[in-house]
């Protein structure tokens, strides 16, 4: 909290974690900057103060309590060691961190063949405490990105890397191994060991608008038309959060209902719906919510 009593809170200053940030903050209700060199906004409806900023760095300005709040990757959380935790996962950037080894190369499953190996990684701290728990020796090699070009150029015999599809992977004549490291995604982070009356001035209510988002991204919105012996059914395979608004029609014996649904398949429960008796079937997309 600054001295203008204002919440703190660091940003991605570019690549997709910039992107998914703002785009989320603005169905949150927060302004965002148009000018991709700003480097502070001030939100004074909202009394947030954005700092932008290096993703890796984030972590460490929140541990160190230098801003209150900050989204960054929970991979680059955790590789930071700094005193900062996750206080809720944002749904957006997910990726696995992964070791990769040359295709033509059998190195099998099991991670106990990088004992005395050269490891590439931009996860230097990440990747040290996973080894390190499985009584793994290996040597780091630290690069700045650009990680897949390592084996070919003779620097390492093995990478661990985020992977996200796998294509460049496969450029670079590279394919995955053992078992996945880590699964990545935003997050937003607060310095560690607050909580009760020391947590940031308006964490709940970001902690609140966020959730709301990812629900309103999770969920669709079903209004049908249905007769009323029919419903019983029809609630059953839609029964929503906590039961859906039955309301009577003009037409003799019948309901309009609505009702909150997964998004995940909800054209497949369309289908079944239409085969319980349900008519005019409508869908519309949730901006945001409170449960």
């Amino acid at each position: 909290m600054n001295s203008q009593g204002l919440l703190t809170v660091a940003l991605p200053n570019k690549g997709a974690l910039a992107e998914g940030s703002a785009k989320m903050l603005l169905e949150s209700g927060y302004r965002q900057r148009w000018d991709q060199k700003d480097l502070v906004l001030v939100d004074e409806a909202n009394a947030v103060e954005f700092y932008y900023l290096r993703p890796r760095d984030i972590a460490v300005y929140v541990g160190e309590g230098t801003l209150d709040l900050g989204l960054t990757g929970r991979d680059m959380l955790l590789d930071s060691g700094a005193q900062a935790s996750e206080v809720m996962g944002l749904g957006f950037g997910r990726s696995k961190f992964r070791f990769a080894a040359p295709a033509d190369a059998d190195w099998g499953p099991e991670v106990s063949r990088l004992n005395g190996r050269r490891l590439a990684t931009s996860y230097p701290g990440l990747l040290r405490r996973w080894l390190a728990e499985r009584g793994i020796e290996a040597r780091l090699i630290t690069l700045d990105g650009a990680v897949e070009s390592a084996v070919r150029l003779g620097v390492a015999d093995a990478i661990a890397d985020v992977v996200e599809t796998g294509s460049t992977l496969r450029k670079a004549g590279l394919r995955v191994f053992g078992d996945v490291i880590l699964e990545s995604e935003a997050v937003l982070v607060r310095r560690a060991g607050v909580n009760g009356a020391d947590q940031p001035a308006g964490l709940e209510q970001l902690s609140r608008r966020l959730r709301g988002v990812i629900v309103a991204r999770d969920y669709v919105l079903f209004d049908y038309d249905i007769a009323q012996s029919d419903l019983e059914a029809a609630v059953a395979l839609a029964p929503g959060l906590e039961g859906p608004t039955v309301s009577s029609l003009a037409k003799p014996g019948w309901v309009a209902v609505r009702t909150l649904v997964p998004r995940r398949g909800h054209q497949a429960l369309m289908d079944r719906l239409w085969q319980a008796g349900a008519r005019a079937i409508l869908v519309t997309d949730v901006s945001a919510c409170r449960l």
